[in-house]
Order: C-alpha cells, then sequence, then structure tokens
C-alpha cells in the first residue's frame, strides 16, 4: 500500500514543483548628465556606472563615448550610481574633482522605455601638497 501511494504521489509532487525557467531581460540605458560647472567633465570618457537592484545584487558597466550605459537585465527596480574623480595638476594650485550621481527607484519592464538620465554633481577640493 505505501509502495502505491508513493508511486501515485510524486508525479504529482514533480508536477507541482516544475516552473517556467524562460526569464524575460530588459536592456537599461542610463545616461549621464553633467552639471554645468567652468570644468566641465572628467576626462576620461569610460565611467563605471553601477547597477544593484532589490536583492543588493550588482551590475557594472563602463559608459560609452555619449555618456551611456548600457545594462541587460531582468525586469525589476534599480538602483544607479557612479563615481569618479580627476585631479587637476596643470597650474600651481592642484584641484580634485569628484562627480557623484545616483538615481533612485529606476522600474525597468519589458513595456517600458528603459532609458533614464542620471545628474552627476561635481564638488572641487583644493589638493595640499
Amino acid at each position: 500500500m505505501k509502495r502505491l501511494c508513493l508511486f501515485l504521489l510524486c508525479p504529482m509532487l514533480m508536477m507541482a514543483c516544475s516552473y517556467d525557467e524562460s526569464l524575460t531581460l530588459c536592456e537599461l540605458r542610463v545616461q549621464l548628465a553633467y552639471e554645468q560647472t567652468t570644468f566641465g567633465e572628467p576626462q576620461s570618457a569610460r565611467v563605471r556606472v553601477e547597477l544593484k537592484d532589490q536583492n543588493a545584487q550588482i551590475f557594472v558597466d563602463s559608459t560609452s563615448m555619449d555618456r551611456t550605459a548600457r545594462f541587460t537585465v531582468p525586469p525589476g527596480i534599480y538602483e544607479a550610481s557612479t563615481s569618479a574623480f580627476y585631479v587637476d595638476s596643470t597650474s600651481d594650485t592642484w584641484w580634485r574633482y569628484v562627480f557623484n550621481g545616483i538615481r533612485s527607484q529606476i522600474v525597468v519592464s519589458p513595456d517600458s522605455l528603459n532609458q533614464v538620465e542620471m545628474q552627476v554633481k561635481v564638488t572641487r577640493k583644493r589638493v595640499v601638497h
């Protein structure tokens, strides 16, 4: 009797545990927009951009020449951030420029445009050497 119950129960359990493993991926484009300063933007066109999902998984890409980072991620809610610095040593007074940007609550879905602009703030500090 136990074998008969097991024989009938096993296929039912296997069917209950099966699921569709196909996962839809979406492209997300994050474009950096630098605030107006006398210095401009970082000399390097390739700036690191991190994308974090609600499970704290981190995706990383670098911007292209058009200041856009491209990610292929599952649908969800994300936070994008970037940070870079540049030391200007062309004059007697050296300056460190720090570039920081963050954009929260980015909703990525198959039926959305999935393109956001992230404002990047610039701060300047004098380097004492």
